[in-house]
């Protein structure tokens, strides 16, 4: 990246020299041709992002993978395992129970209230910035 600063300053630089030979009349100009050409560099970047992008939602696809952008789980997901926590219930239960009577039973069911709860904030962010831990846009 260093070296596609180092051209973009001596486009600089050029245009700069240019304009102090060629004068204010050809400023606009110089201006446009310099912006030109940083668009360019700009459009570069985006379209091997874009690229790599695809690519990668592409490679998580072939895989069977969930997609990217999907949410971590699925309303189908969450039923299932409150579903399957409820079965697990009553043996537990009786556990606890035959094995300390009723401070038993709450320990089972503060087990099965805890362990649903963490399951259901999963996905949720807690104030953590996604974007924090992602590259600079103009890092590539």
């Amino acid at each position: 990246m260093e070296a596609r600063d180092a051209e973009l300053k001596k486009e600089l630089d050029a245009t700069l020299h240019a304009r102090r030979d060629l004068g204010e009349e050809y400023e606009s100009a110089l201006v446009d041709s310099f912006l030109g050409k940083v668009e360019q560099r700009l459009d570069g970047t985006i379209d091997r992002r874009m690229r790599r992008h695809m690519a990668e939602q592409q490679m998580v696809v072939a895989r069977g993978s969930r997609a990217p952008n999907s949410p971590v789980d699925s309303w189908g997901e969450r039923f299932g395992f409150g579903i399957v926590s409820l079965i697990l219930a009553i043996p537990l239960s009786a556990i606890g129970v035959v094995n300390a009577d009723l401070p038993g039973l709450f320990v089972t069911w503060g087990g099965i209230v805890g362990v649903n709860a963490v399951h259901s904030l999963r996905g949720v962010n807690f104030g953590r910035d996604k974007d924090r831990d992602r590259k600079s846009e103009w890092d590539d």
